[in-house]
């Protein structure tokens, strides 16, 4: 049996869609009062309904979630809570991840094949192992503060070495 805590916004979100996503996880999965989801099945369903649940609770739409299930895909998040010191630079470096309108997001999305979640005080990132070091690569540079262009540059050339066949 696992359990995964998910914040109060998604968990209401997961009460209207709960029976579906049992159903598909292949597990028992229940919501209780303290938004804590309690996920019961066979180990292999259940490590993969946790890592769809996490996601989802990192703020990845139930069906981007669902590529978990493919085992190519792997999910990884970044707490900015870990690695900046104050809510002032959270917001800032947020601000710069989502870009104007989303841009940055988006062509970090794109370039890299990644999907991406900016969710409270995390971002997620949903794709292959190469996908995410591509993206990994940018959010790396924005984070400590470096510019977009740099951050793209950095990003793209990432992906050049993956698709040049180097790791």
């Amino acid at each position: 049996m696992e359990r995964v805590l998910i914040p109060e916004k998604r968990a209401e979100v997961l009460r209207r869609i709960i029976v579906r996503v049992a159903k598909t996880l292949e597990c028992r999965v229940e919501l209780n009062e303290d938004n804590e989801v309690v996920i019961d099945g066979d180990s292999y369903a259940e490590y993969n309904a946790k890592n769809v649940i996490q996601a989802f609770g990192r703020g990845f739409s139930m069906n981007t979630a669902y590529k978990l299930l493919d085992e190519q895909h792997f999910f990884r998040y970044i707490s900015l809570k870990d690695v900046l010191r104050n809510e002032d630079q959270i917001r800032r470096i947020k601000a710069r991840i989502i870009g104007r309108e989303g841009k940055t997001k988006e062509y970090v999305q794109d370039v890299s094949g990644a999907s991406m979640a900016v969710y409270g005080n995390t971002v997620g990132l949903i794709g292959t192992n190469e996908q995410i070091d591509t993206a990994m690569g940018a959010l790396r540079v924005l984070i400590d503060g470096g510019t977009h262009k740099k951050a793209y540059r950095i990003m793209e050339g990432i992906r050049r070495k993956h698709r040049e066949g180097g790791s």
